[in-house]
């Protein structure tokens, strides 16, 4: 029997200093085009000056997930807006280990500031 992969859940909401993107479930080569029309939706339309993609309720995430996140962050500094990531603990490692983790700009805390370099991942 087949376990049942709970759909990816996308909300978008505006924030103080730009737009929230918020993520839920496993971004995977099945889940990853929805999160590419909506990340290129937001992109292109809103052009916001940051743009935060909280990854925190994501477990898992692919190399297709990784390759849209990667073509978000190119679409984003075209149009001068600043790309956050929030990760949970196994996406940041990996995001860690190829290299890409250091292409995004470190999150901020509850109170909007930039979290100290040592401290933001």
């Amino acid at each position: 029997m087949k376990s049942r992969v709970e759909p990816l859940s996308i909300a978008v909401s505006a924030t103080q200093g730009g737009t929230l993107l918020t993520v839920k479930g496993r971004v995977t080569i099945d889940s990853s085009p929805a999160l590419r029309d909506q990340l290129l939706a937001i992109l292109r339309q809103e052009s916001p000056p940051a743009l935060t993609i909280d990854l925190t309720a994501v477990p898992y995430i692919d190399c297709s997930g990784l390759a849209t996140l990667v073509e978000g962050l190119k679409i984003a500094r075209a149009s001068k807006t600043t790309l956050r990531l929030n990760l949970h603990d196994r996406p940041r490692y990996l995001m860690e280990v190829t290299g890409l983790l250091a292409l995004f700009e470190p999150p901020h805390d509850t109170n909007g500031d930039t979290v100290p370099k040592d401290d933001r991942w």
